[in-house]
């Protein structure tokens, strides 16, 4: 389960040690906290941490972001006691209920930023096999390995293993030892470079 640190401002409880002891109601534990406790907050999260935690891991699937969801739920606690009414329901469906929301939250943002990757990846796939088109259509072997030696050493490195060795890009990363990221990055601004060199009449070999 998660594990929750009551390292809060400094207080010095200024109510009887029953409020928010093991036999305080939560309403009272709340009121503790609103008073600064840290005692009051301990006592909550020792009732309820498990429930808000175990709901936040079946949503996400996920123990490392469960915790930082239930870090959040009690660090809100924390700062905005207020916002519990007992009137409305039980301390523990509250943060239950912000629990469930913060994870759906962390969903579809989790969701979001793999979209927006798979985006940068396919226009990056888009981008390459274009210059790749570009470059083949004006191959010429002569011209190729004169355009090829005008490329800085790292690029020239990556299109030969990529193009020449016929290796994919992540045997060309743990051939070169770099990130994987990197031999894209080379590769396209090589094949760029390419396409410009081999445009020109007057690269010969």
């Amino acid at each position: 389960m998660a594990r929750f640190s009551t390292a809060m401002t400094p207080s010095r409880p200024t109510s009887p040690p029953t409020a928010t002891g093991p036999d305080a109601s939560d309403t009272d534990l709340v009121a503790g906290v609103a008073r600064r406790d840290q005692s009051a907050l301990a006592e909550i999260y020792r009732r309820h941490g498990g429930a808000v935690f175990g709901l936040s891991r079946r949503v996400l699937g996920d123990e490392g972001l469960a915790e930082d969801i239930t870090q959040e739920v009690f660090v809100r606690l924390w700062n905005e006691p207020q916002r519990f009414d007992a009137t409305r329901g039980t301390l523990r469906s509250f943060l239950q209920r912000q629990s469930h929301s913060r994870s759906i939250e962390r969903v579809r943002s989790e969701e979001a930023r793999r979209r927006r990757e798979d985006r940068t990846s396919a226009l990056d796939a888009t981008s390459v096999a274009e210059l790749e088109s570009e470059v083949l259509r004006s191959i010429d072997a002569d011209r190729v390995r004169a355009a090829l030696d005008r490329l800085a050493p790292p690029e020239r490195e990556a299109i030969i293993a990529a193009y020449f060795g016929g290796r994919s890009y992540r045997e060309v990363a743990v051939a070169l030892g770099v990130p994987e990221g990197t031999v894209k990055s080379r590769i396209r601004s090589g094949l760029s470079t390419l396409s410009t060199l081999l445009a020109d009449p007057e690269v010969t070999s």
